[in-house]
């Protein structure tokens, strides 16, 4: 008797088995499909409301400038013209920043007599469009025209992103000939990033805005400055530590201690405008 239940305990063992593989499996692949059906909202995440300059805290300086892109949507950024210095900063901020908030990171710039753009992407700050990584280079592209339009060389130009915005500036550096580029808080490229986040599942391969800063660095021939925060906690500082290495000359490195990923601003402005200061002194 025992034995002839042995085999049928056995199937009944596997059966299980195989019903909870069938289930996990089930829930691996559910879960694929939601990360990549939902990929963009894991990337952006855009205010949807306007401030106005006029009820911002933001610098004095600030006007607000209209642009069209090449797909026809009409945004708006905020700048504050060069008073005394050469340079023109151009500003591409995080993924959950807006107009109102990168703000602030302008104010030791103008102080210092330079000009400074923040470029507003679309889906934005209450702005029409939905974000992407195609959009969001024509978005920029559209700001750097309407700078050149106002009488702004391009070789005047520092671009200058943070976090996601260092994949935008990264890309308008490799297409533009500009005065500079400064990366803070840099990644490798979106698709590595999402391989960390979501290490169980083949996400390298299943994302669309892919923003390949790795592939495009060694492209690029200007001045390249690029700052982490030591303590930066959502992307690695080796990620900026590794572009370093792979851009051409001249290009400068600064890891900052005590710093993570946006508490970096005030400690890393007076190395940007030393840079800065410095590429001025020798043009």
């Amino acid at each position: 008797m025992e034995s002839a239940l042995r085999p049928s305990l056995k199937n009944q063992a596997r059966v299980k088995v195989r019903r909870i593989l069938g289930i996990l499996t089930g829930v691996y692949a559910l879960c694929l499909i939601g990360i990549s059906a939902f990929q963009r909202s894991f990337l952006y995440y855009p205010g949807h409301t306007y401030v106005p300059l006029s009820e911002a805290h933001a610098n004095r300086s600030f006007e607000e400038i209209s642009v069209r892109t090449a797909d026809g949507l009409d945004l708006k950024g905020w700048y504050a013209p060069a008073t005394t210095k050469p340079f023109t900063f151009v500003f591409f901020h995080g993924n959950g920043d807006s107009l109102s908030t990168a703000s602030v990171a302008a104010d030791p710039y103008i102080a210092e007599g330079y000009g400074f753009l923040i470029a507003e992407y679309r889906g934005y700050s209450g702005l029409p469009g939905k974000p992407s990584e195609a959009g969001l280079y024509d978005d920029a592209r559209a700001y750097i025209d309407a700078l050149i339009a106002r009488g702004v060389k391009s070789d005047d130009m520092i671009l200058f992103g943070h976090s996601l915005g260092t994949g935008v500036a990264t890309q308008m550096a490799e297409e533009f000939h500009v005065g500079g580029l400064i990366l803070l808080a840099p990644y490798l490229s979106i698709a590595k990033m999402a391989q960390i986040k979501f290490p169980i599942f083949p996400a390298g391969f299943i994302v669309r805005d892919r923003f390949e800063n790795l592939k495009k660095i060694k492209n690029i021939h200007v001045p390249v400055l690029i700052a982490n925060g030591a303590g930066d906690q959502l992307i690695p500082p080796s990620q900026g530590k590794q572009l370093h290495d792979l851009a051409n000359e001249p290009r400068q490195y600064y890891s900052i201690p005590n710093r993570g990923h946006n508490d970096i601003f005030d400690e890393f402005a007076p190395i940007g405008i030393d840079w800065t200061n410095r590429l001025g002194s020798a043009n």
